[in-house]
């Protein structure tokens, strides 16, 4: 990476809050766009996993979904996040509670958006993920469907949409420079 490019694409010290449906490849997108801008990562399935003990279908068992939802919901607000990082949520974060108002107050939301046939293809291993683990392709394209419809008006908030199939750190990092710009 050119010394031009170094630090944050948005001109100051800032979070960068990346957001879709689970499978769009948030928590890899992420990793990549940390090491690009040579800032942290967080990931806050993996911070709930490590705070509570448990994984994220255990947390779903153990309390419900609403449950899960208080407490990704009270992870993404009082996390200790470093000046400049990249944030890697869950799926469902930015459709519960204000989360997507305070991630928008306190960052810049991107909205890795992706076709439903697309994610279904993504999403092999399934027993990690609670909302799907018993669904077969057919049930889970409908699931998808109506999950996305659902979970629009909130996604859509989002002050960056971009077409994560085929996306890479790059042109993600492109996408940010110029909506600075």
């Amino acid at each position: 990476m050119s010394s031009e490019n170094s630090g944050s694409p948005l001109g100051a010290e800032r979070l960068i809050f990346l957001i879709g449906y689970m499978g769009c490849g948030k928590s890899t997108k992420a990793k990549q766009l940390a090491h690009r801008l040579e800032c942290p990562v967080v990931d806050l399935d993996t911070e709930i996993v490590n705070k509570s003990g448990k994984t994220i279908a255990e947390f779903f068992d153990a309390y419900g979904e609403d449950g899960f939802r208080s407490y990704e919901s009270e992870m993404l607000k009082s996390y200790n996040y470093p000046p400049t990082c990249v944030v890697a949520t869950g799926g469902g974060l930015p459709c519960f509670f204000d989360n997507m108002d305070w991630m928008n107050a306190n960052g810049v939301t991107v909205y890795l958006q992706m076709e439903p046939a697309a994610l279904v293809s993504r999403l092999h291993n399934r027993q990690k993920r609670p909302l799907i683990k018993d669904l077969n392709d057919e049930q889970l394209l409908d699931f998808i469907n109506v999950k996305l419809q659902e979970r629009a008006p909130f996604y859509t908030k989002a002050k960056i949409i971009v077409d994560a199939f085929d996306l890479d750190a790059e042109k993600l990092e492109e996408v940010l420079s110029r909506k600075n710009s």
